[in-house]
């Protein structure tokens, strides 16, 4: 887009356009004109309108397993026309399982041995292995499927990676995976209106095991690693178990569950491996919505009363700090998405509850700031410190959970190994930002004062000087971590519980503290992931969040405001409301 942009316009033009026009208007023109230019775009669309007319009739079909297949359209997946499944309630863990039961429903109905295979990590494509010597009749099925429910298949290499999707309709395609140790088959889903498309990453392996002699009879042997076994007995079909769907597909958290509810397999896959993660993850979010007049009258009300709160930072109580654009909304429709493991979610509120959330839904509580603060008499609060530091005190909650700020958000499927060891370590994630060194001064924002707050505790526990920030993720916490800082340091602990507003002998506990006090008693370990913090005041970021919309390729994302007031809030709501809209399409069961 940009290489036409400016191919066609010289740098004197390009420069007092850039000074008259917005970046907005100059995104949409490049557009424009890359458009008009793409011979490619062209051919594509054509072929698009040749695929949904040949599979114009599949809508009411039924698939291999009985079910009714969902109406197929047109996308665009790397510049190039596919057919994809319309899914209204598309997940990604939703679409792997799809996956896998139309091709054990497609092997059984074929009357063909296999056996699902525990991947070698635990986010890649589900598999299934079959005997070599049974190729051409797996082939054959799995064409035949493909033809009536339109499917994609690839050859996949020994790192496995998938190559080109090739129409899995088209019987020259089966061709070119023939000599392929895998192949990824495939079936593109999408959102109604074509905003989320799920691929390859999401289709299912077939692998293909030789049979060798072994020493106590013939092997199946598999073509590639993976974390359980290089080999089975041959002969194992009497041994096969059934084992749930979610060892091979991943948990499918909250949303509707399958018809298939467990698969074949060997029983040497069901074992219990040292990386397994079987504890109860929970996650934490605060909230509140500074739009609500009787709330706001109490924040007016404390402020008058606190002589100390015309002395503090202009950030410690600013309206940016309160305003609600649902963002809590699509953070919770990224982990419907994307981390379906866990297990509930308690959102800590002061009596507030969004308009649109399902409160009856079993997963989701909302919690009261008198339900966990230990001296009610410091309420209300005003103080996200605060707030923070009683979150343990949340009755039911996990040993290990999550905190998020609603403005941080899943990008793509995690793990809980993304945060959390086996062995009950926690990991967290260092800014390259650093905290500038000596005590706190009263010209620091709220957050670098508290930053040195916790620094100091550190230096005389353990005799270390940290520098980093935390960057702005959802924060691995431990309980009992958290318990033992409220002891151990209980006069700070205290005076942060109890001041209304931020103020400069805040500590930050959940987001820093929790992390360097368990990182020097070896239950912490440092990690990372990809990730982004974008600021809505920044004037590059709308293209920032174009980029993060067309490329999906991050962890977690955060799009914060510190300096916004209520008037600003149609400006930045017209920046951060389609981008939300379009990067999480599919409404999460939490919502009415």
């Amino acid at each position: 887009m940009v290489k036409a942009y400016r191919r066609l316009l010289p740098e004197s033009a390009r420069r007092a356009i850039a000074q008259r026009v917005s970046v907005e208007t100059r995104g949409a023109l490049m557009q424009h004109m890359a458009d008009s230019l793409d011979l490619e775009q062209r051919r594509q669309k054509l072929r698009g309108k040749r695929l949904q007319r040949r599979f114009a009739d599949t809508s009411g079909a039924s698939d291999a397993s009985g079910t009714t297949a969902a109406q197929p359209r047109v996308v665009l997946v790397d510049g190039k026309a596919h057919i994809a499944l319309v899914d209204p309630g598309l997940t990604p863990h939703g679409s792997r399982a799809a996956a896998l039961d139309l091709v054990c429903t497609a092997l059984e109905q074929a009357g063909i041995d296999y056996f699902c295979v525990r991947a070698a990590t635990t986010d890649s494509a589900p598999v299934v292995a079959v005997a070599a010597a049974d190729r051409r009749r797996v082939q054959q099925q799995l064409a035949g499927l493909c033809a009536r429910i339109p499917g994609y298949v690839a050859p996949v290499n020994r790192e496995n990676v998938p190559g080109q999707a090739l129409p899995g309709f088209v019987p020259g395609s089966w061709r070119q995976v023939e000599k392929s140790p895998a192949t990824r088959v495939t079936w593109f889903r999408t959102t109604a209106d074509g905003t989320l498309v799920l691929g390859q990453e999401h289709g299912c392996d077939i692998q293909f095991w030789t049979l060798e002699d072994g020493p106590h009879g013939p092997l199946l042997v598999a073509p590639r690693r993976n974390g359980v076994v290089e080999e089975v007995p041959a002969d194992g079909a009497d041994a096969s178990v059934d084992a749930p769907v979610e060892l091979f597909t991943g948990p499918l958290g909250h949303a509707p569950r399958p018809e298939r509810t467990t698969v074949r397999t060997r029983p040497q896959f069901t074992i219990r491996l040292p990386q397994d993660i079987t504890f109860p993850i929970d996650v934490v979010y605060t909230w509140v919505d500074g739009s609500d007049p009787v709330w706001a009258a109490r924040r007016a009300k404390a402020q008058g009363a606190d002589t100390g709160v015309e002395e503090l930072h202009e950030e410690a109580a600013n309206d940016a700090r309160y305003l609600s654009r649902d963002e809590l909304k699509y953070s919770l429709r990224s982990l419907h998405q994307y981390a379906p493991w866990v297990r509930n979610v308690y959102l800590v509120t002061d009596d507030q509850t969004p308009s649109w959330l399902d409160t009856s839904h079993p997963g989701i509580h909302v919690v009261s700031h008198k339900e966990i603060f230990s001296d009610p008499n410091v309420l209300p609060t005003f103080n996200s410190h605060a707030i923070e530091s009683q979150l343990h005190h949340i009755e039911g909650l996990s040993e290990h959970f999550l905190y998020f700020n609603d403005d941080v958000f899943l990008g793509a499927p995690l793990t809980p190994q993304t945060f959390f060891l086996s062995n009950g370590l926690t990991k967290f994630f260092p800014s390259p930002a650093l905290v500038p060194l000596g005590e706190h001064r009263p010209e620091d924002p709220p957050v670098a004062a508290a930053a040195k707050n916790n620094r100091a505790l550190v230096e005389e526990g353990f005799d270390t000087t940290f520098t980093q920030k935390m960057r702005h993720v959802p924060h691995a916490l431990s309980r009992a971590v958290l318990n033992e800082l409220e002891e151990r340091y209980a006069e700070a602990h205290a005076a942060t519980a109890a001041a209304r507003f931020r103020s400069p002998e805040d500590l930050s506990l959940a987001s820093s503290l929790h992390h360097y006090y368990a990182y020097h008693q070896a239950r912490a370990i440092p990690s990372d992931l990809r990730y982004i913090y974008v600021d809505l005041a920044h004037q590059n970021t709308s293209r920032r969040l174009n980029r993060l919309l067309a490329h999906r390729d991050l962890d977690v994302f955060c799009i914060n405001d510190t300096v916004s007031t209520a008037d600003d809030l149609a400006r930045t709501d017209a920046l951060i409301a389609p981008f939300l809209e379009g990067y999480f399409p599919v409404p999460s069961p939490y919502e009415l």
